[in-house]
């Protein structure tokens, strides 16, 4: 399954990335459904919030690769879990009114965030870090995460399928599988359950789930979470969130934090004799990079560019970073 590292696709690539840009959110204005609010202005918005998180707390939560610290969290991230708490707080508000204007007992069902975004740009830790921050928050103190992962059919049926060089695109995955769990969800089910991925096995563990019973937010976060329905009359995954996230970032920043990445965890979880990838684990650096660079140009760019970003314009809110991993900018969807 490992992709030739000879092909590069990166210049197609990137040339159908920079052609995508008179449809992002930004090239909108001034007819635009979106806030544009500069780094500087959002952190303000975090001067009078205490800084829940200790250090060592960050530094558990970071991803490998990420460059997340006290100050990023405090003047980004802060912030947004306090404006998704305000989200769900006046969310469950209204559908109590709801239940009291139809004469029925109140039955509001969890606040379902999504968390969108390209491999190697940091929603993995985005999605950790607003499950401890919204948790901190009178309103939110329940909180679950659950990653796609679970969602991706087991390697023997994607062997069967023909789909192991493209796990990761939208074919990878039991959407089907997925809608149900979060219908459950989102109807007030006593408790759901989402299958377990092993990222040292790469694979499902069978008879292992993740269980939501009934929080007050559930995060989601994947590759695809944003893909329209692949038929008209098919209900999207995005469907059934009230709120989601996509995590931007410029096609090469991405693709330097996940060679990277690859790097550092060709001495961390790759050395593990269990993992899935222990037979990266002695390769040299210079055979680490273009291996790193093969998947990339070959399996993350194209989902990347013909699946992921394309969604972008979906979410309520773009995090749009630089290429130091921090967050430049906001856009938030008008209300």
């Amino acid at each position: 399954m490992v992709p030739s590292p000879s092909a590069d696709h990166r210049t197609g690539a990137a040339a159908r990335v920079a052609t995508m840009g008179d449809v992002s959110p930004e090239t909108l204005a001034p007819l635009s459904p979106y806030r544009r609010i500069d780094r500087a202005d959002w952190a303000r918005l975090a001067a009078d919030l205490d800084q829940p998180l200790s250090e060592t707390e960050v530094v558990e939560i970071r991803g490998i690769g990420d460059r997340l610290d006290l100050t990023e969290v405090r003047e980004v991230y802060l912030p947004l879990s306090r404006l998704l708490s305000l989200y769900a707080t006046s969310t469950k508000k209204l559908g109590a009114a709801t239940s009291t204007f139809l004469q029925e007992e109140d039955d509001t069902t969890p606040f379902v965030v999504g968390v969108a975004g390209s491999v190697a740009v940091g929603k993995s830790t985005i999605a950790r870090l607003l499950r401890e921050l919204m948790s901190r928050w009178p309103g939110t103190p329940r909180v679950e995460l659950v990653t796609t992962d679970g969602f991706l059919y087991p390697n023997a049926e994607l062997e069967r399928r023909g789909l192991m060089d493209r796990k990761g695109f939208p074919e990878s995955y039991d959407r089907r599988a997925l809608v149900e769990f979060l219908t459950k969800v989102k109807s007030g089910a006593e408790e759901a359950r989402a299958p377990f991925y092993s990222h040292i096995r790469y694979d499902i563990v069978p008879d292992a789930h993740v269980v939501v019973r009934r929080p007050d937010v559930v995060i989601v976060e994947g590759l695809n979470v944003l893909q329209p329905p692949p038929a008209p009359n098919d209900v999207a995954v995005s469907d059934l969130f009230d709120f989601s996230v996509y995590v931007d970032a410029d096609p090469d920043h991405i693709a330097q934090w996940y060679v990277e990445r690859f790097l550092a965890l060709r001495k961390g979880a790759f050395a593990n004799p269990s993992s899935f990838f222990n037979v990266f684990a002695h390769l040299t650096d210079d055979e680490a990079v273009t291996t790193a660079m093969g998947y990339w140009n070959e399996i993350n760019l194209p989902n990347l560019v013909e699946n992921v970003q394309p969604t972008r314009h979906r979410a309520s809110l773009v995090l749009n970073k630089g290429a130091d991993h921090s967050v430049e900018s906001v856009l938030l969807r008008k209300l």
